[in-house]
């Protein structure tokens, strides 16, 4: 069955309005009219309706069903990545919003695709939330995953060590590198018998990684380098792996 996301403000008591862009696509691209049942998705829910009436700028469906959809395992995985090329940053949008990732936190480095704030950043927002839509629905997930603004990686690993329930890994391909198995025990000991781990962050670095500077700055964050295996990743496959050793690790498998 067909599924779209669609605003808060669409849902209308016990009709859905379309307008705009999703009525394009439920009308023209999916050529659905009048009598077609599908899911919405919002929030949480997944309704299932039939449109009831059409004009020429909107389509009326009334709600015939509702489930709720299963919420996130916790705790919430964080991908904070150094900004890749922006063909390997939406690969890894659409793959996250999959795999159930909370939010993606991108951040300037050394080696980062854009290295401070500028205006494409601003231009390529509207696309990735297109990513972030198609990847919802065709996943049939019940909650939006955001793409932050972009932070300098110093402010990221600031705002992490604030908060006592966030932990965070990071992947390496240098010395002193833990496997996966040992970072998590790490972790987990890290945070301390008394306290719930609310969210992991993975830091992910662009092509070519981290810079030895910026490995000691993780260090002095407490951070731990883990190693993925003795070949060297691609950036989106490196996020894919990670985040799946993670929900494994936290049993959100299920």
């Amino acid at each position: 069955m067909r599924r779209y996301w669609v605003p808060k403000n669409a849902i209308e008591g016990t009709e859905v309005s379309l307008k705009d862009e999703i009525l394009h696509h439920v009308r023209d691209v999916c050529r659905m009219g009048k009598g077609a049942k599908f899911e919405i998705l919002h929030e949480g829910r997944a309704l299932l309706v039939e449109i009831v009436s059409e004009t020429k700028h909107e389509s009326r469906a009334r709600i015939l069903e509702e489930r709720a959809i299963a919420p996130r395992p916790k705790p919430d995985i964080a991908l904070v990545m150094a900004i890749p090329r922006f063909a390997v940053f939406e690969a890894v949008i659409e793959k996250a919003v999959e795999l159930g990732v909370a939010r993606i936190q991108p951040v300037f480095s050394e080696f980062s695709f854009i290295r401070a704030k500028d205006e494409v950043l601003g231009k390529k927002r509207p696309r990735w939330e297109k990513i972030v839509q198609s990847a919802t629905q065709q996943s049939g997930r019940g909650d939006w995953m955001s793409v932050e603004q972009a932070m300098p990686l110093k402010e990221a690993l600031e705002a992490l060590n604030r908060n006592p329930g966030v932990r965070g890994l990071f992947a390496y391909e240098g010395e002193g590198r833990l496997s996966a198995k040992d970072g998590l025990k790490a972790l987990e000991v890290g945070a301390g018998a008394d306290i719930a781990i609310a969210e992991c962050q993975v830091f992910i670095g662009a092509e070519g990684g981290f810079s030895f500077k910026e490995v000691e700055l993780f260090r002095e964050f407490g951070l731990h380098p883990v190693t993925l295996g003795s070949q060297v990743l691609r950036v989106e496959t490196a996020c894919v792996t990670l985040v799946s050793i993670l929900k494994y690790h936290f049993d959100q498998l299920r």
